[in-house]
């Protein structure tokens, strides 16, 4: 019997028909492989919807192309080539998550071969028996269709059809990213992680959109030379200042923990919230003993620094002392290609400290999964290593910190010392209204902005959630041997919400303005030193930039051969220029420039630029800020720091680093260091876990009423 280009009863004869199945084939393997290979972190309907979606818009208008050829053969081939194309896009992204836990960028296959370096033994282990589904057609439809290709009808179909058809593509594309922005608003701009593009417009569109940004990368970078470092080092020779003699290597050898207070502002030390009865409530508590401690170093006057890249941006900041850029995320942007001689990689390649960072989200997210690997971290223990998500122990932007720190402990335990390692917290994030149960208690602020009544609430979890830690490294015996950095990331209330916030800080929102504004950028930034009573509030001007340097001396590190734009916080003759990333925005002791306003910092009252006793401040600082981000702009974008060799540095291979299995080698290389181990785990001779005690803020309150 006479097959008609056909599958038992259904007939492909015509191209329509044709194209119709194998956008069907493609949208199935692609939901299968959303379904069961990516984790996408995908929630609610809209979400779903577009999964569903952006399958389509891509595969219906390359495979509508097709049909502008009139040649049967010349249809078939190009129709195959794009099937096949889009196909081995998804292979291979399947095969490439399973290793790294993130998509295949263009710059990934132009370094395929470093790639497969990096894989080594572990290719073939990647397959799973489910992969028959991927592979299958990609075999069998090219061989089925020139084999029955004379069975095609030879009816072209009228123009307006075909039209139609790419039509309907691009219909479906426009719906797509309408329903992709409302869901993540700049999703392409901003970046905030592969796996959201991929969820919110597929595939296609993030490997095109990769594209796109890395020949635009490229183009300039080509340009690029060693010559322009000349202008950067000289800059930097002049800037840098020496340590502190009294602080220089004070903690010379010891772990170094860092932790990322999500959210959290300056103005929330010392801060009691009143409640509808009168009483005042401490936000607060742990981190303002901590503040006032002794063996602290707390920084009264430091500024987040950071812009479009929000978190990321204070992480770059904190560990490579340069800035962030001035549209769009570093992190997204350049963080897996850049060349960067951070914090991390300094003390893994010249002082032999293991590297590690914590965090309850995934990994992915800010485009860590890579950033990660070009600032030396080792081990990243994103969300895949922690508890599962559920509506109890996290939110949207991952797990809740206090799972965060008792989950971490089983590889923090097993990390060989000395270690630098880096906690992210998130439960203090926007929109600060998830906490129930038993976290739930901490009165509300009583204002008409229910994102400011609910802030101080989550803040409270944090700060019990760094006490509970502490807690834990106090009884395990790691707090006598670290130093912790603790630092808020940026603000937590936006500039729109902040005549709302007045009142609570004792001000009339009728007079609020830039300055105040300017003032709430400050962010908490202190180092605690066990044992050294060398503690004390500081008032000297700084940012975020200025971390690693400080750092660097504390633990007896030179930095006079380090690209770095910060300056040693703890220094005498340093400068009290703070540069934010805006243009013309700076603060220093007398005067500060923001939302295009010059103000008195101490008082906060107007001056003019040019009728003032500060006109030579203002000139110099202006100029200064200039010179920094000109610098910094230059070293990013051009990507610098891979000529740079005077740090005798060791080079990093990104390519070659994978986060999987981190548990497993961690343990290896325990059992082969046996009794010259250094770990807390061999030291105790067993797990400390059992040292975290999770108290909720319900059980605080009963305590306190016993």
């Amino acid at each position: 019997m006479k097959i008609n280009f056909a599958l038992k009863n259904i007939t492909f004869n015509t191209r329509l028909k044709l194209i119709s199945l194998l956008v069907g084939f493609y949208w199935l393997k692609t939901i299968t492989a959303y379904a069961i290979d990516f984790d996408l972190g995908t929630k609610g309907l809209l979400q779903y919807i577009l999964l569903i979606l952006n399958p389509l818009a891509i595969s219906i208008f390359l495979f509508s192309l097709s049909l502008y050829f009139k040649r049967k053969t010349l249809f078939l081939s190009t129709l195959l080539v794009f099937y096949l194309s889009l196909n081995m896009l998804l292979i291979a992204n399947i095969l490439y998550y399973r290793e790294f836990s993130d998509f295949i960028t263009f710059s990934t296959i132009l370094s395929a071969s470093k790639v497969s370096a990096g894989l080594g033994d572990s290719a073939l282990h990647l397959l799973r028996y489910w992969d028959f589904i991927y592979i299958l057609d990609v075999i069998a439809i090219p061989i089925f269709l020139f084999k029955n290709k004379n069975n095609l009808s030879q009816n072209l179909g009228q123009l307006r059809s075909h039209l139609m058809v790419s039509a309907l593509a691009i219909i479906i594309f426009i719906l797509n990213v309408t329903l992709a922005e409302i869901d993540r608003p700049q999703l392409l701009k901003r970046g905030f992680s592969n796996s959201y593009i991929v969820r919110g417009l597929g595939l296609g569109v993030f490997f095109s959109n990769d594209v796109k940004e890395t020949y635009k990368i490229n183009k300039i970078r080509q340009n690029a030379s060693a010559d322009q470092l000349d202008t950067v080092e000289q800059f930097i020779n002049q800037h840098h200042i020496a340590p502190n003699p009294d602080y220089f290597g004070i903690a010379k050898g010891r772990n170094v923990i860092t932790i990322h207070l999500e959210s959290f502002q300056q103005f929330l030390i010392d801060f009691h919230l009143e409640d509808d009865k009168g009483q005042k409530h401490e936000v607060s508590p742990f981190l303002n003993s901590l503040y006032h401690h002794p063996d602290t170093l707390a920084f009264s006057n430091v500024f987040h620094q950071v812009k479009a890249g929000k978190s990321s941006d204070s992480e770059l900041l904190m560990e490579t002392s340069l800035f962030g850029l001035n549209q769009g995320a570093f992190f997204v942007k350049y963080g897996a290609s850049n060349t960067q001689n951070a914090l991390p990689h300094i003390l893994s390649k010249k002082e032999g400290y293991t590297t590690a960072a914590f965090h309850g989200n995934d990994g992915a997210f800010w485009n860590r999964n890579n950033t990660y690997k070009q600032l030396g971290y080792q081990y990243w223990f994103d969300q895949s290593y922690l508890s599962k998500p559920t509506e109890e122990n996290s939110f949207q932007y991952g797990l809740n910190d206090k799972v965060l720190f008792a989950d971490s402990i089983q590889y923090l335990e097993r990390l060989q010392q000395p270690f630098y390692t880096k906690y992210i917290t998130a439960t203090n994030h926007y929109p600060y209204q998830h906490l129930s149960g038993k976290e739930s208690g901490f009165p509300h602020a009583k204002t008409k902005d229910q994102t400011i009544n609910a802030y101080f609430s989550t803040v409270n979890y944090l700060d019990t959630s760094i006490k509970l830690f502490f807690d834990y490294l106090r009884d395990s015996g790691l707090l006598e041997n670290s130093i912790i950095v603790l630092y808020g990331d940026h603000y937590g209330i936006s500039h729109s919400r902040n005549p709302e916030l007045a009142e609570l800080l004792g001000k009339d929102k009728e007079e609020w303005t830039s300055y105040d504004n300017a003032m709430l950028q400050r962010v908490p930034y202190m180092v605690h030193i066990p044992g050294s009573q060398k503690g004390g509030i500081i008032d000297t001007f700084g940012g975020l930039i200025d971390s690693a340097p400080t750092v660097q001396h504390l633990l007896g590190l030179d930095t006079q051969t380090h690209i770095q734009l910060g300056q040693d916080l703890l220094a005498s003759n340093r400068s009290q220029v703070v540069t934010l990333r805006t243009n013309g925005t700076f603060i220093t002791p007398l005067v500060t420039s923001y939302g295009g306003k010059l103000y008195e910092t101490k008082t906060g009252h107007d001056i003019n630029e040019f009728e003032n006793p500060y006109f030579l401040e203002i000139e110099q600082a202006k100029q200064l800020s200039a010179e920094r981000l000109n610098i910094s702009d230059q070293i990013q974008i051009n990507d610098l720091l891979r000529f740079y060799t005077k740090h005798n540095l060791e080079a990093l291979e990104p390519d070659k680093i994978s986060y999987l299995k981190a548990f497993d080698r961690l343990k290896e290389i325990e059992a082969k260091a046996g009794d010259a181990s250094t770990s807390l785990y061999h030291q105790k001779q067993g797990s400390t876990r059992e040292l975290f005690k999770d108290i909720t803020f319900q059980d605080k309150l009963t305590a306190h009423l016993q």
